[in-house]
């Protein structure tokens, strides 16, 4: 038995949730508790904040944690990064008053930072010259300015709305984040197998995002063409049809060009065009 902690509520909960059932490790959602035990997988999940996640793992209190990098970094416990889960995208910035003009990173020398994350941002003004005075505020970093607690904030930045909302602007991008699978790096053989598990399904899933299955009928002569055009994982899998001079073409292509790849086989004959989802990719 294993257990991973995660986020108690909000959008990692929810996206770390879906990660493990999509991983086929099902979790009862309905009658969830502060611990949790899946019936398909030797797995626990412990429900905590998500600030609390790094030192529960360090600690053993749970083996396995997902967690924003932002946090890792921030807390500073002797975890291990097993893994980069590609979801929970955000940036911590230093951003000032859109009024005020900004040139450099020294703009910010004897000002007023307010911030959730004041070890980052020590590091960051170490590594820059930087002496300016971190005052540390649990919540609502960005209004601190416009109610004269701080000259600027370093906070964690998704589309940038709430600066915005709050007259402010992002000028400098210290830390990239994303949710991260962490481990104790004192994990034992029989945990560290079934961490090696849950990596192995959690990247198949990963892997099989943003991606679509393409199913075509196409003209045995366009084959190089279309091959061409969606090179695939390795190539594109060519299967004869019944009708002479005809065959199936299947293949892989990403979202982002999936149109475009569409109006490119029509062009040289492709016909029935399948569009699929895409479950899960096993290297």
């Amino acid at each position: 038995m294993i257990r991973i902690a995660i986020q108690a509520k909000g959008r990692l909960n929810e996206q770390s949730v879906e990660l493990l059932r999509e991983a086929g490790v099902n979790i009862d959602e309905n009658k969830r508790k502060f611990l949790t035990r899946s019936a398909d997988f030797p797995l626990e999940v412990l429900y905590l904040r998500d600030d609390d996640i790094p030192q529960a793992v360090a600690m053993g209190v749970a083996d396995l944690g997902i967690v924003g990098f932002n946090e890792v970094e921030e807390r500073g416990f002797e975890v291990e990064i097993a893994q980069k889960l590609g979801f929970g995208a955000c940036r911590i910035s230093l951003a000032i008053p859109k009024a005020e003009e900004y040139n450099s990173p020294a703009w910010f020398n004897g000002k007023r930072i307010a911030t959730s994350y004041p070890k980052i941002l020590a590091r960051y003004c170490e590594q820059n010259g930087i002496r300016a005075e971190i005052h540390e505020i649990a919540g609502s970093v960005e209004i601190a300015p416009a109610v004269g607690m701080a000259d600027a904030i370093f906070d964690i930045v998704s589309s940038g709305g709430t600066l915005v909302s709050n007259g402010l602007k992002e000028v400098e991008k210290v830390l990239f984040s994303e949710a991260v699978l962490i481990a104790n790096p004192a994990l034992e053989a029989e945990k560290r197998a079934l961490l090696e598990q849950l990596m192995f399904r959690f990247e198949a899933v990963i892997d099989s995002r943003g991606l679509k299955y393409l199913v075509m009928n196409l003209p045995e002569e366009k084959v190089e063409n279309a091959v061409a055009i969606l090179p695939a994982m390795r190539s594109p899998t060519v299967l004869p049809l019944a009708q002479k001079g005809w065959c199936s073409l299947h293949s892989v292509v990403n979202e982002r060009e999936l149109w475009d790849k569409i109006e490119q086989l029509k062009k040289i004959g492709a016909e029935d065009i399948l569009v699929l989802a895409l479950e899960k990719i096993v290297r």
